[in-house]
């Protein structure tokens, strides 16, 4: 059994799950640029060095990465055989730098990229489950939340095998006759 599986049947007192998300301008990333990530953790935590609320917490890679406090609402995908499932989550955009930041990604034609991870607060150098990537398929705003709409790819839709074999690309599938 996974550990969130166990806390989930057993409900500790002493562990808590954190839940969080990473919306990430793609293109911007890649090019390397700052205020590139946004992160952000449910509940509120204690002061970094340079004053923001959060939680410093490790990703999949190794690596950590701090996360702001806020208060976001989650609805998870329900099983379907669709193959489409989508996430909706809403932002706190008291500051306004949500929206500021989505409305950037859409301005360079980039996708946004949302990636949610659970952890415990037992055990906070890595997720407790493997996370879930999500593209950013909608987006709507109003001056106190960011409503957003991440989605799967679609599975359905999807040719198999993934690599097409054409004579352009393996010279030997075409007949060639005398």
């Amino acid at each position: 059994m996974q550990s969130l599986e166990v806390y989930y049947a057993s409900a500790p007192v002493d562990s808590t799950s954190i839940h969080t998300l990473e919306i990430k301008n793609e293109q911007a990333d890649q090019r390397g640029e700052p205020g590139s990530v946004i992160r952000v953790a449910d509940g509120f935590y204690d002061l970094n060095d340079e004053g923001e609320e959060g939680i410093e917490l490790g990703l999949e890679d190794g690596s950590t990465a701090f996360f702001r406090s806020s208060g976001f609402g989650l609805s998870l995908p329900g099983k379907s055989v669709k193959g489409k499932q989508n996430l909706q989550f809403q932002l706190d955009n008291v500051t306004g730098e949500a929206r500021q930041f989505i409305d950037k990604v859409l301005e360079d034609g980039s996708k946004a990229i949302i990636t949610y991870r659970v952890y415990l607060s037992s055990n906070l150098s890595a997720p407790a489950k493997p996370p879930l990537v999500m593209t950013c398929v909608s987006e709507k705003d109003n001056v106190q939340t960011v409503a957003v709409v991440g989605s799967f790819h679609d599975l359905v839709n999807r040719g198999w095998p993934r690599r097409r074999y054409k004579p352009a690309v393996t010279r030997g599938l075409k007949y060639q006759g005398s």
